[in-house]
C-alpha cells in the first residue's frame, strides 16, 4: 500500500453525486477502434520501464491505429485527483489505485464491472486479498496489479560489529535495533520516521490487536484495546530509543539513510532493494557498491516465524467513464498477462498471480519476500477506509507517539475518530 497524504474527506460521496452508478458505463458500446487513444494512469515509479514498454508495444501492435499513453501520477493527492477525473468527461481509461483505496472507488461505481472478465484476467490465480479489495456487492471491479510485503533491510557490517545475527522474535528485533543505535550514536538502529504508520501494523497484529473490526452493521475501532496498546507501546519504544529519524518525517526515499550510513536497519517494501541499489546516474541514486553489505530478512513475529505485515501494493481498474471500454479492457488483459507480470516479479514486486511467485527468484530478498507475503494482511475492508487515511489521523497519531505522547490517550482519541468516519 501506498501512502496517500492529507486530502479532502468524502471521496465516496463526491463520486456518487457525480453520477457514477455502480456497474454502468456511459460510453458503453462507443469504442472508436482506429484512432482511439487509451490513457493509463500508473502511480509513482514502481512499475519498471520494461513493463511500461511491453504494455504500450503489445497494445498498439494488437490494436492497429489505436495508441496507448501512460500518464504517471503522484501518490500525493491521488484520491482527490481520481475523485475528480473518474467522474468527469475526460476520464482516464485504466487507473492504478492503492489497495487500501480500492474499495472506496468500487463502492462508488467509479470502475467498470469486470465480473464477466474475472476468469480471463486470472480467476482464482489472482492474489485473493487484492481480489477482495477490488470486489463490491459480489461484483469484481478492480484486479490486483502487484503486491510487496515489508522486509527488514540492514547493514551487515554494522550488525556484525554489534555482535547481532538475524533476530528470531519481535522482541529480539527491537533489542537489536536499540543495540545498534546505542553503539552508533546519532544513527538509526531501526529507521522509523513518525508519519510511517504502516510499519506499526505488525506490532498491533502480533500482539493480538486490530485497527477496527466489524460489529453488526458498524465498525468497532480497537486501537485502545489491551492487545493493540501492547503493540503501540512497542512502537513508541522503537521510535524513541532505536530511531534517529525525524519524529514528524515521512518514509520517502529510505535508501538515502542506508547509503550515507545513518540508517543501519529499516523496514520497507521489498522493492526498496532496487532503490538502494539504483545506479549513480538514476533519477534518485542509490549505492550499488553496497550490495554485498545489504542484508535482508522477514520481520519476525512475537513468537517466531514471519510477522503479520502490511501487504502493500495496488489494484488496477477500467474507469466506468472510459470512452473506449473494450479497448481499455484489452489493455487491462495485457497488464494481467504472464509476460507483463513476470517483469514485476523479476524486479522484486510480487506479481498479481500466485502461479508467478517463482519469478521473484531465489536470492535473499526473494526468499524473504515469499516468507513475509505468506503472512501479510490488509487494512479494514470498509469502503470508507480511504477517508480514514485521507483524514491524516493515522499519521498524526504516530507522530505524537514518536514524540513521546500518552499512548492510551492518543489511541482512545484515534478510535473515536476512526469510528466517526467508518460509521458516519
Amino acid at each position: 500500500m501506498k501512502k496517500l497524504p492529507l486530502v479532502a474527506l468524502g471521496a465516496v460521496a463526491v463520486l456518487a453525486l457525480a453520477g457514477c452508478a455502480a456497474g454502468t458505463n456511459a460510453a458503453s458500446g462507443e469504442d472508436a477502434g482506429d484512432g482511439a487513444e487509451i490513457r493509463v494512469w500508473l502511480v509513482g515509479t514502481d512499475t519498471p520501464d520494461a513493463a511500461r514498454e511491453y504494455l504500450k508495444t503489445t497494445f498498439e501492435e494488437g490494436n492497429p491505429g489505436s495508441t496507448l499513453t501512460i500518464e504517471e501520477q503522484s501518490w500525493t493527492g491521488l484520491v482527490d485527483k481520481l475523485t475528480t477525473n473518474l467522474s468527469g468527461s475526460d476520464s482516464p481509461d485504466v487507473v492504478e489505485v492503492g489497495n487500501t483505496q480500492a474499495s472506496a472507488f468500487t463502492s462508488a461505481g467509479a470502475f467498470l464491472d469486470l465480473t464477466d472478465k474475472y476468469e480471463a484476467l486470472g480467476g482464482d490465480d489472482l492474489l485473493p486479498g487484492f481480489v477482495e479489495a477490488g470486489t463490491y456487492d459480489d461484483k469484481f471491479y478492480a484486479a490486483p496489479l502487484y503486491s510487496g510485503a515489508r522486509l527488514v533491510f540492514y547493514n551487515k557490517e554494522a550488525a556484525t560489529a554489534a555482535g547481532l545475527g538475524v533476530p528470531a522474535t519481535l522482541d529480539e528485533y527491537i533489542a537489536g535495533g536499540e543495540a545498534l543505535a546505542a553503539a552508533n550514536p546519532g544513527k538509526s538502529g531501526i529507521w522509523w520516521p513518525g508519519q510511517d504508520w504502516y510499519n506499526a501494523l505488525p506490532y498491533i497484529w502480533e500482539n493480538g490487536g486490530e485497527i477496527a473490526v466489524p460489529d453488526g452493521e458498524e465498525w468497532d475501532a480497537q486501537l485502545s484495546s489491551a492487545e493493540s496498546m501492547a503493540g503501540l507501546e512497542q512502537v513508541q519504544q522503537v521510535m524513541t530509543t532505536a530511531s534517529a529519524a525525524p519524529k514528524d518525517g515521512q518514509e520517502t526515499n529510505p535508501q538515502v539513510g542506508f547509503c550515507d550510513g545513518t540508517t543501519l536497519q529499516l523496514s520497507a517494501p521489498s522493492w526498496v532493494k532496487w532503490s538502494i541499489l539504483a545506479p549513480a546516474d538514476a533519477e534518485t541514486p542509490g549505492c550499488p557498491e553496497q550490495e554485498a553489505n545489504l542484508g535482508v530478512y522477514a520481520l519476525p513475529g512475537i513468537d517466531g516465524g514471519a510477522a503479520q505485515v502490511f501487504a502493500g501494493g495496488s489494484n488496477v481498474a477500467v474507469s466506468a467513464k472510459s470512452a473506449h471500454p473494450e479497448l481499455a479492457t484489452k489493455a487491462l488483459e495485457i497488464i494481467l498477462s504472464d509476460e507483463f507480470q513476470t517483469i514485476y516479479g523479476e524486479n522484486g514486486l510480487v506479481p498479481a498471480k500466485l502461479s508467478l511467485a517463482s519469478t521473484l527468484g531465489t536470492d535473499e530478498v526473494a526468499l524473504a519476500t515469499t516468507e513475509a507475503a505468506g503472512n501479510a494482511k490488509l487494512t479494514p475492508a470498509s469502503p470508507k477506509w480511504a477517508d480514514v487515511e485521507a483524514s491524516g489521523l493515522l499519521t498524526d497519531l504516530f507522530v505524537k507517539i514518536a514524540q513521546g505522547g500518552d499512548v492510551e490517550q492518543l489511541a482512545t482519541e484515534a478510535d473515536e475518530k476512526i469510528e466517526s468516519i467508518l460509521n458516519g
